[in-house]
């Protein structure tokens, strides 16, 4: 009934949890910080395992005893006892073992992140911009309810509404873990608000989410940014456009630039405009982890390409398809309403399932 090769990796779990939980109390241990926040986030990524590794294998024995009773027991009502309690014990096994072996699976190390959130309008003009902007509505939502925070850092709005590109920060639990399957290249079919000849017209817009990095994460020297001030633009109360409270920040070795002007504080504009720099620097690596692992998959449900194509909103029918696994579904209003998380579901199944072939565990 036990799948060797899941007790066998079982045990190595098992063996690897009770070293974290020793080095995590070791004094010299606790005076490197990057080690320890290091070794502490591995620590909780193996305890589920464990206790599924302890459950499965008093499940085991379980079985083991109530076949020993069947075989040697006279009494009729206790051997009847003992098939029930194999009958449900039975029942178990296999869920369980399923679970496990979706656990066993590495973890990007990134999906217990914060986010940001990036959306851009696309080919479409205007009307790519009023769509950037229901995307953002349907993220604001979904975000809602799952209980995470958003909070925009920087926008740009469309000439006739919703936005050129908004940005945002998302933080809660596993954020970055469900959101990444979000990135790439949304399509919508429908008569925009400009069209006065009533013509279903395509436009796109671009979704980026990227993983927060922390503080150990990234070391950014401070001659290595170039800091500006401006005034602020958009929504904000008397302060905007007379305080230089926005900021401008260059990473002058990799040319990268973020501005934050939602708050009307200086210092409170560079906390999240410095949180952001180190995000965009961390996935300067990070992206070569994507394109590594896009190199192995087949169904690249969620290896964070951008240019690929992976959703399209048809308002005539109602209708949302998701291209990365075929999926199409005809609840439209639901979905724009935030209610995203069946598609994710299904895309992180399809994702399971590509992996547990790979790994050989199926």
């Amino acid at each position: 009934m036990s799948n060797n090769l899941i007790i066998d990796k079982l045990k190595g779990v098992k063996d690897r949890f009770e070293e974290v939980e020793r080095l995590i109390s070791d004094p010299n241990i606790m005076s490197d910080m990057k080690r320890y926040v290091s070794l502490n986030k591995e620590y909780k990524e193996l305890e589920p395992v464990v206790k599924a590794y302890d459950e499965y294998k008093n499940i085991l024995s379980n079985i083991d005893s109530a076949k020993k009773m069947l075989s040697s027991e006279k009494d009729e009502e206790l051997r009847e006892m003992a098939k029930e309690e194999l009958d449900e014990l039975y029942s178990r096994v296999d869920p369980l073992e399923e679970r496990i072996k979706i656990l066993l699976l590495p973890t990007d190390p990134e999906d217990s992140k914060n986010a940001v959130l990036e959306i851009r309008g696309g080919t479409g003009g205007d009307e790519a911009s009023i769509f950037a902007g229901d995307l953002y509505r349907l993220y604001t939502k979904f975000c809602e309810i799952q209980g995470w925070k958003i909070e925009v850092t920087n926008f740009t709005e469309g000439t006739v509404g919703g936005f050129k590109e908004i940005i945002a920060n998302v933080s809660g639990n596993g954020v970055y873990g469900i959101l990444k399957y979000e990135s790439g290249v949304h399509r919508v079919q429908r008569v925009p608000q400009t069209e006065t000849q009533g013509r279903v017209h395509t436009s796109a817009a671009t979704v980026a989410v990227l993983p927060e990095a922390d503080d150990v994460d990234v070391e950014i020297k401070p001659e290595d940014i170039r800091k500006d001030t401006y005034c602020s633009s958009g929504p904000g109360g008397q302060s905007v456009n007379t305080t230089y409270s926005a900021i401008r920040l260059t990473h002058v070795p990799t040319g990268i630039v973020v501005t934050c002007q939602d708050q009307k504080s200086q210092i409170k504009n560079l906390e999240k405009a410095m949180a952001e720099l180190r995000t965009r620097i961390y996935n300067l690596e990070y992206q070569k982890y994507l394109d590594k692992i896009a190199s192995k998959r087949k169904t690249m449900v969620s290896t964070g390409d951008r240019s690929a194509k992976i959703r399209t909103y048809n308002y005539p029918q109602g209708r949302v398809t998701d291209h990365r696994i075929n999926l199409t579904m005809y609840n439209l209003d639901n979905i724009l309403n935030g209610n995203i998380m069946e598609i994710i579901e299904k895309l992180q199944m399809a994702e399971n399932a590509e992996r547990l072939k790979a790994s050989g565990l199926n």
